[in-house]
């Protein structure tokens, strides 16, 4: 029976590459971004090779977009949910707008949330589900200028555990897996914006802030990040749950 993944964000970045490389492996991929039109075009990047995908637009900073959704998928099997949907906003505190603090909880930490609960029904009624969560060297360490981002990736690692924890009667598992910086859009995005707020190039961005602290000095690739998930979703990692999987080239170690 071919399994289905539902990846949030999954129109760039992060999401489209764990998206193509999950079809790759059979899996039917449901490509969800706030965007129609980005999940469309991650879409035309699965099924001409021959793979299987469909396209939906879901906020997850919105209740009534995810039980629209859910609504559209009734009766279709979700094996495996990948939180992926994220955003980020570099400034001190005192200058953050609170609308801006607000939603990126709202999308990291509250929109994941409630994925999964939209989700878990269906996977108890399967007896079988993975969620992965996208975390982030973040869920584990701070950087300044970036509250509202540490704030929520944090929490994403208390909440994985406490899911862990309510179904740990079934063969369902949530894991966070935690990259150090990978090089999407977003991070390009960072390396301009932390430029600004540090006063510095963005080349001193790279190697003095982004990649210094990593023993292994390089980006994680988007390649690595989703053979992390496919393995966390296999059936071999049944007894893999309330995890934090770190791809940090040591960063933590120290």
């Amino acid at each position: 029976m071919k399994k289905t993944a539902l990846i949030t964000g999954a129109g760039s970045g992060i999401g489209q590459g764990v998206a193509c490389a999950l079809a790759e492996q059979g899996y039917h991929i449901i490509v969800t971004d706030l965007s129609l039109g980005a999940a469309e075009k991650t879409v035309a990047m699965i099924v001409p090779p021959g793979g299987s995908a469909q396209a939906l637009a879901i906020n997850v900073a919105e209740q009534s977009s995810i039980d629209q959704a859910f609504a559209q998928l009734e009766g279709q099997r979700i094996d495996l949910l990948v939180n992926n949907a994220g955003l980020q906003h570099v400034c001190p505190l005192d200058e953050f707008p609170p609308e801006k603090f607000n939603l990126l909880l709202q999308v990291m930490l509250n929109g994941a949330a409630m994925m999964a609960r939209a989700c878990l029904p269906i996977m108890r009624a399967q007896g079988y589900g993975r969620i992965v969560n996208i975390g982030s060297i973040h869920s584990l360490v701070a950087s300044p200028f970036k509250s509202a981002y540490v704030a929520a990736k944090h929490g994403l690692v208390g909440f994985s555990k406490v899911v862990a924890l309510e179904t740990a009667d079934t063969d369902i598992t949530i894991n966070t897996v935690c990259p150090a910086y990978v090089k999407t859009p977003l991070v390009e995005k960072q390396i301009a914006d932390q430029a600004a707020s540090h006063g510095i190039s963005e080349e001193q961005v790279i190697n003095e802030i982004m990649l210094k602290p990593m023993p292994k000095k390089s980006f994680i690739s988007v390649e690595e990040l989703a053979a992390t998930v496919s393995f966390l979703a296999s059936d071999m990692a049944r007894n893999i749950t309330a995890q934090t999987i770190t791809l940090d080239g040591g960063w933590t170690a120290q």
